[in-house]
Protein backbone atom coordinates (compact mmCIF):
# COMPACT_ATOMS: atom_id res chain seq x y z
CA UNK A 1 0.00 0.00 0.00
CA UNK A 2 2.63 2.72 -0.13
CA UNK A 3 1.82 3.78 -3.60
CA UNK A 4 -1.37 4.55 -2.06
CA UNK A 5 0.46 7.26 0.40
CA UNK A 6 2.76 8.74 -2.51
CA UNK A 7 -0.13 9.01 -4.75
CA UNK A 8 -2.23 10.91 -2.35
CA UNK A 9 1.03 12.92 -0.91
CA UNK A 10 0.92 13.46 -5.25
CA UNK A 11 -2.83 14.80 -4.96
CA UNK A 12 -2.08 17.13 -1.88
CA UNK A 13 0.77 18.59 -3.97
CA UNK A 14 -1.36 18.99 -6.72
CA UNK A 15 -4.15 20.86 -5.35
CA UNK A 16 -2.08 23.31 -3.60
CA UNK A 17 -0.35 23.89 -6.63
CA UNK A 18 -3.82 24.42 -8.60
CA UNK A 19 -4.63 27.21 -5.92
CA UNK A 20 -1.45 28.64 -6.28
CA UNK A 21 -2.25 28.96 -9.95
CA UNK A 22 -5.51 30.27 -9.35
CA UNK A 23 -4.02 32.77 -7.31
CA UNK A 24 -1.62 33.82 -9.66
CA UNK A 25 -3.84 33.95 -12.22
CA UNK A 26 -6.18 36.40 -10.12
CA UNK A 27 -3.34 38.67 -9.32
CA UNK A 28 -2.82 38.92 -12.65
CA UNK A 29 -6.19 40.39 -13.39
CA UNK A 30 -5.13 43.30 -10.89
CA UNK A 31 -2.53 44.17 -12.95
CA UNK A 32 -2.19 46.99 -15.09
CA UNK A 33 0.26 47.25 -18.36
CA UNK A 34 0.67 50.58 -20.10
CA UNK A 35 2.31 51.38 -23.58
CA UNK A 36 2.51 54.18 -25.80
CA UNK A 37 2.93 55.19 -29.34
CA UNK A 38 3.60 58.51 -31.36
CA UNK A 39 6.10 59.79 -28.59
CA UNK A 40 3.10 59.33 -25.75
CA UNK A 41 0.72 61.04 -28.26
CA UNK A 42 -1.49 57.57 -27.83
CA UNK A 43 -1.57 55.66 -24.52
CA UNK A 44 -2.77 52.40 -23.89
CA UNK A 45 -3.62 50.70 -20.78
CA UNK A 46 -4.84 46.39 -20.29
CA UNK A 47 -5.01 44.76 -17.64
CA UNK A 48 -3.20 41.14 -17.01
CA UNK A 49 -6.27 39.28 -18.43
CA UNK A 50 -6.00 41.31 -21.61
CA UNK A 51 -8.67 43.68 -21.17
CA UNK A 52 -8.61 46.58 -22.74
CA UNK A 53 -8.99 48.99 -19.59
CA UNK A 54 -8.05 52.73 -21.30
CA UNK A 55 -7.52 54.34 -24.52
CA UNK A 56 -5.69 57.89 -24.11
CA UNK A 57 -5.58 60.51 -27.19
CA UNK A 58 -3.78 63.40 -26.37
CA UNK A 59 -5.68 66.35 -28.66
CA UNK A 60 -2.85 67.07 -31.65
CA UNK A 61 -3.06 63.47 -32.64
CA UNK A 62 -6.76 63.67 -33.54
CA UNK A 63 -6.56 64.67 -37.23
CA UNK A 64 -9.96 64.39 -39.61
CA UNK A 65 -7.17 63.87 -42.23
CA UNK A 66 -5.33 61.35 -41.27
CA UNK A 67 -7.37 58.79 -39.48
CA UNK A 68 -5.00 56.21 -40.20
CA UNK A 69 -2.05 57.30 -38.42
CA UNK A 70 -4.37 57.45 -35.18
CA UNK A 71 -5.48 54.28 -36.07
CA UNK A 72 -2.48 52.69 -36.74
CA UNK A 73 -1.09 54.16 -33.12
CA UNK A 74 -3.62 53.02 -31.24
CA UNK A 75 -3.20 49.35 -32.38
CA UNK A 76 0.78 49.53 -32.00
CA UNK A 77 0.26 50.87 -28.44
CA UNK A 78 -2.52 48.09 -27.67
CA UNK A 79 -0.10 45.29 -29.02
CA UNK A 80 2.75 46.92 -26.95
CA UNK A 81 0.57 46.52 -23.99
CA UNK A 82 -0.89 43.15 -24.43
CA UNK A 83 2.99 41.84 -25.11
CA UNK A 84 3.98 43.24 -21.68
CA UNK A 85 0.79 41.27 -20.15
CA UNK A 86 1.62 38.31 -22.37
CA UNK A 87 5.02 38.18 -21.03
CA UNK A 88 4.02 38.89 -17.41
CA UNK A 89 2.13 36.22 -17.45
CA UNK A 90 4.30 33.66 -19.10
CA UNK A 91 7.02 34.43 -16.51
CA UNK A 92 4.49 34.34 -13.52
CA UNK A 93 2.59 31.43 -14.72
CA UNK A 94 6.10 29.54 -16.17
CA UNK A 95 7.04 29.12 -12.66
CA UNK A 96 4.14 26.37 -12.22
CA UNK A 97 5.12 24.25 -15.52
CA UNK A 98 8.80 24.55 -15.15
CA UNK A 99 10.50 21.05 -15.28
CA UNK A 100 7.18 19.48 -16.41
CA UNK A 101 7.45 19.76 -20.18
CA UNK A 102 4.13 20.46 -20.77
CA UNK A 103 3.83 20.75 -24.49
CA UNK A 104 0.99 24.06 -25.00
CA UNK A 105 1.53 24.99 -21.19
CA UNK A 106 2.88 28.55 -20.62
Amino acid sequence: MRGMGNMQGMMKQMQKMQKQMAEAQEQLGTQRFEAVAGGGMVKVVVSGHKEVLEVELDPTVVDPEDIEMLQDLIVIATNEAVKKADETANSTMGQFTKGLNLPGMF
